[in-house]
């Protein structure tokens, strides 16, 4: 039976679900992992994930699709970008094969929150993991906690996609050869101050530099960014501190084999934004955030429109959205069908 929720009401909030998944790492192995109703989690005042930061989270989705059935986009990909950043902070790595079945665990057992097709909304998934156990000195935790939890949200975009202007920043969002290519609360924590400052000049987020030479796109606020060139080459920006969103590569590979267009990973200058007839944000929460324009040290480019979605953004979105609900044959391994 179904929650007697407005569907399309929902926001991007907190909603308390029936059930999630925690497994505690100790000893040297993970425990088998259960399912619990408490949304409260019990750790020792000396965590390092409370003091140090050791800690990480992912996010994904799972989509009821026209035929009621549900299921999951690329969690695979979402495992095993977590276990990258399980190296990069030194925590124990989660299985892909666990990682994936939690989050299996976790939407069955709150299926019933999974929103109906049509309503534009969807169930948020948010796999997490930090450091406990009685741990004070500036080192790897003795123990730790994965756990798994979701709820509903409701559709990014109220009213349809339209674009939305960006600004570059002075802030670094992350340094060379530092944590900007892992999934850890520290990066998002450096950037609440950006974000809020963008916010109250008028534009939707900010666009970080590379830190290095200030000259280079790397992300958008929290998302990544690409642009359709005046000969319809797709671009992705390239660089080490940048967080590899599994969007980002699905609209690579859709761009190449679903719509025949050349694509590129590499430097965006800045100052060469002018190359770009189209451009765009991507992440889960969205899929893409089409940009109007973007405003850099006084000066304002503008890409196809500040209010109309160009045509190959839409495109690109028409055909992921499709396949995240079934109504595109995905590429092999994409989809995760919930039984």
């Amino acid at each position: 039976m179904s929650q007697k929720l407005n569907w399309e009401e929902l926001g991007f909030d907190y909603i308390k679900t029936d059930k999630r998944y925690i497994s505690i790492w100790k000893d040297g192995a993970w425990d088998e992992g259960k399912l619990v109703e408490d949304n409260h989690l019990m750790v020792s005042e000396s965590a390092t994930g409370l003091h140090y930061g050791q800690q990480c989270f992912e996010g994904l989705k799972a989509y009821r699709t026209k035929d009621g059935k549900i299921q999951l986009f690329r969690p695979d990909e979402n495992a095993k970008r977590m276990q990258q950043t399980n190296k990069k902070i030194m925590m124990p790595e989660v299985p892909v094969e666990k990682f994936v079945d939690a989050c299996m665990q976790v939407v069955k057992a709150n299926e019933d929150y999974v929103p109906p097709y049509g309503t534009g909304a969807s169930l948020y998934i948010r796999p997490f993991m930090f450091g406990t156990g009685q741990t004070i000195g500036v080192k790897p935790a003795s123990e730790y906690i994965f756990c798994v939890f979701c709820m509903p949200v409701g559709a990014y975009f109220k009213g349809g996609m339209t674009p939305v202007n960006f600004i570059t920043t002075k802030f670094d969002r992350a340094a060379p050869m530092g944590t900007g290519a892992a999934k850890v609360g520290g990066n998002y924590a450096a950037s609440l101050q950006a974000h809020q400052e963008a916010v109250d000049a008028g534009f939707a987020d900010c666009i970080y530099l590379d830190a290095a030479t200030h000259t280079k796109i790397e992300e958008v606020g929290a998302a990544n960014f690409f642009g359709i060139t005046k000969d319809d080459v797709f671009v992705t920006p390239k660089s080490l501190s940048i967080l590899p969103s599994i969007t980002k590569y699905s609209l690579l590979y859709l761009a190449e084999n679903y719509m025949n267009l050349k694509v590129e990973e590499r430097d965006v200058f800045i100052d060469n934004i002018d190359e770009f007839k189209e451009a765009g944000a991507c992440g889960t929460a969205a899929v893409i955030t089409p940009i109007g324009a973007i405003s850099h040290e006084g000066e304002k480019h503008v890409f196809y429109s500040e209010t109309e979605v160009g045509p190959i953004t839409t495109e690109l979105y028409n055909t992921l959205t499709g396949i995240q609900l079934g109504d595109v044959e995905a590429p092999e391994g994409w989809i995760y069908v919930v039984e």
